[in-house]
């Protein structure tokens, strides 16, 4: 007959709640470091998420009312240290760690820090566009706050010496990693401000970790760079990389590579703008130099024909003649015209001191309209001298004056040939004063 041995019958919630004291009284508060992942926060305000590392995992729930006393909230991939106790959830019969506070490790402690400072200094106004310095389209001179060995430094000056090697480059050595780092920078740059006349501090630094990165971030650098007034370019670390002094630099370039593609100019593209502004101001020049050469056709063709200006001037000068007889016909007319208003006037009264008052009157009008007419005649036939003696000065006859004379046939044809003539031939010699009938002894030319 087989022993056999009674035990007490438990059932499933007795037994869950006999682990469960166990579990709380053998570890009554405990610290776990693990790496946040599942993470979910319901309606209620709890917080879920599985605390795990390489080999296990554990569930993890912060409840609300502690919830409050973290700085920010934690996210799937940080690492943590949880302080809390164990316990089990009957329910489902899992063990969880009940969470009363939480520490943020490494990275996810950096990043924190990071985000308060960038809160910080947003709400100074540090980040604030308005307070951006422009940068100098072709840099004289620029200054380099960075390791003087590092990668960085070597790529910008490549791309540097490629684009525009017309531009000095100055290297300020510093630490750019390390405890010291921060402090060094923020003095590079105060120093630079002081005592040299650069119109660009760079910071120039190669990718890395956040660790790595840190001084960047220091609020001693972030308040140098706020306080420069060289303008200051932030080249730190990879595209994916930003730190506060990015944030607080007149320009951010992603990598030191493309610092220098930034800051500086392309030779090679001034050269080709020089090139086209060449070719458009001999194009210019080309089309003033065929304008100019039209006017100047034109002009040639005037004096081809200076009958044809002359015969231009005589039909202004007649029609100002005929215009200046009328005027003064006008005048006359109008002035009649008043003197016979003011006889008719006159007959109106009889009495003999009147009719004396109205006699001076019209002496007096007459006397102004005499002058009057004297006094345009003047005037027109000053103009009218001025008209003549500019066409005078233009008239074949006034040539005469100087010496020269005018030679026709009998029938008034004038001579401009040898070959129009023969011996024998009667012509008349216009001078300037009289002419002469001559007889042509011989024809030459």
């Amino acid at each position: 007959m087989n022993e056999q041995i009674i035990t007490r019958i438990q059932t499933v919630t007795e037994v869950t709640s006999s682990i469960k004291g166990i579990l709380e009284t053998g570890f009554a508060f405990i610290s776990i470091i693990g790496e946040i992942s599942n993470l979910r926060i319901p309606a209620s305000g709890h917080i879920y998420f599985t605390l795990k590392d390489q080999n296990a995992q554990i569930k993890a729930v912060l409840f609300k009312m502690q919830r409050r006393y973290l700085d920010h909230l934690p996210s799937n991939g940080q690492e943590i240290i949880a302080r809390g106790r164990i316990s089990l959830y009957e329910l489902r019969g899992e063990y969880q760690i009940i969470v009363d506070t939480i520490d943020f490790q490494g990275k996810g402690a950096l990043q924190f820090a990071f985000e308060e400072l960038k809160k910080e200094f947003f709400l100074k106004g540090f980040f604030d566009e308005s307070h951006k310095k422009p940068l100098p389209t072709y840099p004289e001179q620029i200054t380099v706050v960075t390791a003087p060995t590092g990668a960085a430094i070597f790529d910008f000056l490549k791309i540097a010496q490629k684009r525009f090697p017309l531009t000095a480059i100055d290297i300020f050595p510093v630490h750019v990693q390390g405890p010291q780092a921060a402090r060094e920078i923020a003095q590079a740059i105060d120093q630079i401000n002081k005592t040299n006349n650069t119109q660009i501090i760079l910071l120039c630094r190669g990718g890395g970790s956040i660790e790595d990165l840190w001084a960047f971030n220091e609020k001693i650098v972030a308040e140098a760079v706020y306080a420069s007034n060289i303008p200051v370019v932030s080249a730190v670390g990879h595209e994916i990389d930003y730190t506060i002094a990015d944030f607080v630099a007149d320009l951010r370039a992603p990598t030191p590579t493309a610092a220098a593609e930034i800051i500086l100019p392309d030779i090679r593209t001034i050269k080709g703008n020089i090139n086209k502004l060449n070719a458009r101001l001999l194009r210019s020049f080309q089309t003033m130099i065929n304008e100019k050469k039209y006017q100047v056709s034109i002009q040639k063709k005037m004096l081809r024909n200076p009958s044809a200006a002359l015969a231009h001037f005589i039909l202004r000068l007649e029609y100002a003649g005929a215009e200046m007889t009328n005027s003064i016909n006008r005048l006359l007319a109008s002035k009649k015209t008043r003197l016979f208003a003011a006889s008719a006037e006159l007959l109106k009264y009889s009495p003999q001191q009147r009719l004396l008052h109205c006699r001076r009157q019209v002496s007096g009008l007459s006397q102004r309209l005499q002058l009057s007419i004297i006094v345009e005649l003047e005037r027109k036939k000053a103009v009218l001298q001025k008209t003549a003696a500019l066409l005078d000065s233009v008239s074949p006859l006034a040539v005469l004056g100087r010496g020269y004379s005018i030679t026709r046939l009998m029938s008034g044809k004038t001579i401009k040939n040898s070959n129009q003539v023969e011996a024998g031939d009667m012509v008349n010699v216009l001078l300037h004063r009289g002419k002469l009938c001559c007889e042509v002894k011989k024809a030459e030319g």
